[in-house]
């Protein structure tokens, strides 16, 4: 699950939580995708405060081995500082804030972790995509006008780079491209040269969400974790 420690868990990562928010409008109406990445960015944090997707997720070695690729299903809603990273195939895992607590559940070993938020999101990736207008206390951002690396849709987009600014954050950098005011693809560099590339497909910004979209019961028989 290194995709989702990358994700969500650099150590503290993350969201400045619990200042998520500020409710927004719908998507970015006047962002086409020739505007600067960073003003992209900025825009989508203070103008969308729920959305849901799809995501296509898959993490490369320096020495370019491919793991298998994910697929799933994301949403979130700044409001209540809750979001949803749920892997669907080749096998199941889950990632959820529901606003107190930060859970991660693995089917497969039966079981699940819980922290605190304000232990857990902070300088992440996640905080870029589902977190406060805070943004840039928690990262140097830098547009970036090459196209990262030899991705076949990485031309269409407007990139930016994200920097953490202090601790150990998990990762190098974060580059990340908008098209027409909604993120598309984030590229996760760590300090071993791993490379995680994420798709986001099919976001619909402002979409209703279901009550129970950022809900978790253990199943029964699951080994459940509080930790300190």
């Amino acid at each position: 699950m290194n995709w989702v420690k990358k994700l969500v868990s650099v150590s503290v990562v993350v969201l400045g939580m619990l200042g998520w928010a500020e409710s927004g409008s719908a998507a970015n109406e006047s962002s086409p995708h020739a505007e600067a990445g960073s003003i992209q960015l900025r825009n989508f944090v203070k103008k969308v405060h729920r959305a849901q997707g799809r995501f296509v997720q898959q993490t490369s070695t320096a020495d370019g081995q491919r793991q298998p690729k994910q697929e799933g299903y994301f949403a979130f809603n700044r409001e209540k500082g809750q979001f949803l990273w749920r892997v669907e195939h080749p096998y199941e895992q889950l990632v959820l804030a529901d606003g107190q607590r930060f859970i991660q559940y693995d089917p497969d070993l039966s079981q699940a972790t819980e922290r605190g938020i304000e232990d857990t999101v902070g300088r992440s990736p996640a905080a870029l995509l589902f977190g406060s207008r805070r943004i840039d206390q928690a990262f140097d951002i830098q547009d970036e006008s090459d196209v990262p690396f030899d991705e076949a849709m990485a031309s269409q987009l407007s990139w930016l780079r994200a920097y953490p600014k202090e601790g150990e954050a998990g990762f190098e950098y974060i580059a990340m491209g908008f098209k027409d005011g909604l993120p598309e693809q984030l590229i996760i560099i760590d300090g071993f040269g791993q490379r995680t590339t994420i798709q986001l497909l099919e976001m619909q910004p402002d979409a209703p969400l279901a009550a129970d979209t950022f809900q978790f019961e253990p199943p029964a028989g699951v080994d459940y974790v509080r930790l300190q």
